[in-house]
């Protein structure tokens, strides 16, 4: 369903809502690749073993997992810029609390706080689509969703250099800053969502979700530690299918669910979460091969011998073709559909690791392969929340798109785990350190390549735009929009809410709620008391209205796929009107 907003509503957002919520996905993610220059040193660091030291990534994934779809839902139902406040204001103490210690405990917990952060990458899409209005919001959402990659590729050769001539501390003082930031520009640019979903939160399904996603994603991360045919590998994967499929239970028979999963099943999401799986195994796959075959001395015959700082600067276009990739985006899905984009994203990357096999003899021709799988996987990561968004109810948006924003976040960490099995069952040992071979490094592209040909058989299988007689309407500009928005109301209701007095009540906030007894959309009235509701599909359902000083009024009304006016007047308290 397409969420409807007032003029009133979409105004308040300024032209730097979207460059600073970019931004602040963008520190997010900066989180998840910090460490990644001193990962070797960090046994040494911090005075411990190595199968220790791993945990001090492996929390900050875990947290991260659990996280994100349960911030998305508490955004959605008590405020999307004041979840997105307090997940980036944890990260700010995590990151603080590492900045302070060397001792591993705390190191952990530190990074673990830092996780919570990635709730705010699906808070700052919903609130993309709550405030922008049609034609910008399809460029916006890409940027958002492709800054998980622009803050991982940036943030490599910028921690590379910082970790190369200063205390590898300083990095999460630099974090720390970040977050402050982008927490002071969120006060000062980025208003409040008035959407919200009805409900409590579920308690018990956060907690089962959590828990699940732990047993699940616990031996994945640790299971080349621990021997995948382990007793402990094992248990904890059949453990987490046990918990797993015991909440899914609970939660179908819960009034107001964590994840809906009647929802999650409609092929459009449920392909598309599928499919984001795949794109998140292929992005991993290149920040864990080129950093290093270019660092490898050139004495091992394939190593490309360059510095940690270098390295970082010939695979940071990764990220910043990603960033220039989402007006492109924005332009071939207003024509085309976000189907086509992620197909077409899929396909480059195809092409990208296929030109990688043969490209790997020298440092520029890692530039190239950053560049071609940078377009590729920015046209993929900047379809997903369109998709999403278009086959959600707009209530659930946080919900669905903290539940995308987990498949690729399990995509990457099965990548994680998959190549450093690869990389390490192909490694030869010299003089007592075990060295990746290009034997592996070719293994693991083929890898990434048979994960995105995956990913282009799911995308197939999403819906396509419906066929229409009439001529495609593109958001190109503000008189296009204007219409493709006028269209839109066609396929609901709309009407107006008037006061006892019969004059317009602004501001009163107008229910959409489906034959199950759920919100199915929200908006507030505008001025002259008007109001706008899409529909998901033809049925019955009830249009709710409720303002300050006034009694609440529900009115029935079927639709049937046409015009629908229905006047709602709060001077008849609990009134029911037959529409």
């Amino acid at each position: 369903m397409t969420q409807t907003t007032t003029d009133r509503t979409a105004g308040r957002a300024s032209g730097a809502v979207v460059p600073v919520l970019a931004f602040a996905g963008i520190v997010v993610a900066v989180m998840q690749t910090l460490l990644v220059p001193v990962i070797k040193d960090l046994p040494q660091l911090l005075d411990t073993a190595p199968s220790n030291a791993t945990w001090v990534l492996t929390s900050t994934l875990l947290s991260g997992a659990v996280a994100t779809p349960i911030m998305g839902r508490l955004g959605d139902l008590y405020g999307k810029r004041r979840m997105l406040i307090l997940s980036l204001a944890v990260m700010v103490v995590g990151a603080l609390v590492s900045a302070l210690t060397s001792d591993l405990l705390l190191m952990i917990a530190g990074r673990t706080l830092q996780g919570f952060a990635m709730g705010a990458i699906p808070l700052g899409i919903g609130l993309m689509r709550d405030m922008l209005p049609r034609e910008k919001l399809g460029s916006a959402m890409a940027l958002m969703s492709s800054s998980i990659g622009v803050g991982g590729g940036l943030a490599l050769p910028a921690a590379a250099l910082v970790a190369q001539h200063s205390d590898w501390h300083t990095l999460y003082y630099g974090a720390a800053g970040l977050g402050l930031l982008a927490i002071a520009l969120t006060l000062l640019v980025v208003p409040e969502s008035p959407m919200r979903a009805e409900g409590t939160f579920d308690l018990p399904g956060a907690l089962g979700l959590s828990a699940g996603l732990v047993l699940f994603l616990l031996p994945i991360t640790k299971g080349s530690d621990w021997g995948w045919a382990s007793g402990t590998t094992l248990g904890l994967f059949a453990a987490s299918a046990v918990v797993l499929v015991l909440w899914g239970v609970m939660e179908l028979r819960v009034k107001a669910p964590l994840v809906d999963l009647r929802t999650t099943a409609r092929p459009a999401v449920l392909f598309t979460n599928l499919a984001s799986i795949m794109v998140g195994v292929s992005f991993y796959v290149v920040s864990l091969v080129l950093p290093q075959l270019l660092q490898l001395p050139k004495s091992t015959g394939y190593g490309l011998g360059q510095s940690m700082v270098v390295a970082g600067l010939l695979v940071a276009p990764l990220g910043l073709t990603m960033m220039f990739t989402a007006p492109v985006y924005a332009r071939l899905s207003a024509k085309y559909g976000p189907k086509f984009t992620l197909i077409l994203g899929l396909l480059i990357i195809a092409i990208g690791y296929g030109a990688g096999l043969g490209l790997m003899s020298a440092a520029w021709q890692s530039l190239v392969i950053s560049v071609l799988l940078g377009a590729g996987i920015g046209l993929a990561y900047s379809s997903l929340p369109a998709l999403i968004v278009g086959a959600v109810p707009a209530s659930e948006t946080g919900a669905a798109n903290g539940l995308n924003t987990l498949m690729r976040s399990i995509g990457t960490s099965v990548s994680s785990a998959v190549i450093g099995m690869v990389l390490a069952n192909t490694a030869n040992t010299v003089g007592g350190v075990e060295i990746p071979t290009m034997h592996g490094f070719r293994v693991s592209f083929l890898i990434a390549a048979g994960a995105v040909a995956v990913g282009l058989l799911l995308a197939l299988f999403l819906p396509g735009r419906r066929p229409s007689n009439k001529p495609q309407l593109r958001a190109s500009s503000e008189e296009d929009a204007a219409l493709e928005r006028a269209e839109q109301v066609l396929r609901g209701f709309r009407g107006r809410v008037l006061g006892a007095d019969g004059s317009p009540v602004a501001r009163a906030k107008v229910t959409l709620i489906d034959r199950r007894g759920r919100q199915a959309g929200a908006t507030l009235s505008a001025e002259d008391g008007s109001y706008a509701l899409t529909v998901p599909d033809r049925g019955s359902y009830v249009v709710a209205a409720r303002a300050t000083g006034h009694g609440p009024l529900a009115s029935s009304a079927t639709h049937a796929g046409d015009e629908r006016p229905v006047d709602l007047d709060l001077s008849l308290p609990g009134e029911t009107v037959s529409a």
